[in-house]
């Protein structure tokens, strides 16, 4: 495809659209879809949400360039303890996926549009039973409650769930987060506030979060995470966008980075899709993923190559970010 003369100019000479259907609806779609991009350092993953416009996804297209044109930051340690990330499904599916990969956490999504309160409770009752008492467990809500729907809901879910972790993201405003850590004590996670917000830094300011969950793309890439890090003076959880194993590499390149990692990393989502662009998907046994940078096999970009109206679709994308940075 072609390839936009800001790209080329900064080392980019190929790129390769995607697509890879899920195992189960998470985020609201069941096919996950993006571009490789290849530069000077090797290849990279650009692949914002289609809710994106151009001017948000263009953060992501920058982390992609620099990942694909700078050598990543020295690593700090050899491999990263992952969660378990449970989607919205019935109970006894979710007990299953519990165990898949050895994690001694758990991320449980909860508050859906499709799932009653009851259900989430259930969903994390059997993850419980699943991974046994010493098992932590975390719940991310992607700022679906109002305040008063998250003081009602968190009691219930902390009961069910034997204690929680923290609770990422369970309302969409910094002073319902800040409420919710007065009135509960129970760790509030940000997302959502550190991603989509003009200023990542704000909710630190606010005292709204006792962490931040940070995500490579969609904060512009490893170094600029890593100052946003030291900055804010919290610790972080490096969370995935749904990345095949190319993008996830680059969040375990940030985690394997960052001075002190005291949670599990929400890095093990590549068993969330049914195919990957690597011959070895990073996919975590133990409970823990390698630092490792695997480069794409051929036969695998083939094979999951994006067809003729979506591959026109990145391209006409791909310009637009581009046209941002």
């Amino acid at each position: 495809m072609r390839i936009p003369s800001a790209l080329r100019e900064r080392g980019i000479d190929r790129v390769h659209a995607w697509t890879i259907p899920m195992t189960t609806r998470f985020r609201d779609i069941t096919e996950r879809d993006g571009l490789l991009l290849h530069g000077p350092a090797g290849w990279s993953e650009f692949s914002p949400f289609w809710d994106y416009d151009a001017q948000e996804s263009a953060a992501w297209l920058h982390a992609a360039l620099a990942d694909a044109t700078a050598e990543r930051p020295t690593p700090l340690r050899d491999q990263i303890e992952v969660n378990a990330t449970i989607p919205v499904v019935p109970a006894a599916l979710a007990h299953r996926i519990a165990t898949v990969g050895g994690a001694s956490t758990a991320k449980i999504k909860v508050a859906d549009p499709g799932s009653s309160l009851a259900e989430d409770a259930e969903r994390l009752e059997a993850v419980r039973d699943a991974m046994g008492p010493a098992a932590r467990l975390r719940i991310d809500a992607n700022a679906a409650w109002t305040l008063d729907e998250a003081l009602a809901a968190l009691p219930v879910l902390e009961r069910a769930a034997g204690g929680l972790e923290y609770a990422e993201q369970p309302c969409a405003e910094l002073e319902d987060l800040a409420a919710l850590r007065r009135a509960l004590g129970i760790p509030i996670a940000a997302d959502e506030s550190v991603r989509r917000a003009e200023d990542p830094l704000l909710v630190a300011r606010a005292e709204a979060a006792d962490l931040l969950v940070m995500k490579v793309q969609p904060l512009g890439g490893v170094q600029r995470c890593l100052e946003l890090a030291e900055q804010a003076g919290l610790p972080v959880v490096v969370s995935s966008a749904l990345e095949s194993s190319v993008g996830l590499s680059a969040g375990l390149a940030l985690a394997a980075a960052l001075p002190e990692l005291p949670y599990a990393c929400g890095l093990g989502t590549a068993t969330l899709l049914t195919g990957d662009l690597v011959d070895v998907p990073l996919r975590a046994a133990q409970g823990v993923l390698p630092v490792d940078r695997p480069a794409p096999a051929p036969e695998l970009l083939e094979r999951h190559a994006a067809g003729t109206e979506l591959t026109s679709r990145w391209e006409q994308r791909l310009e637009a970010c581009a046209a941002q940075l």
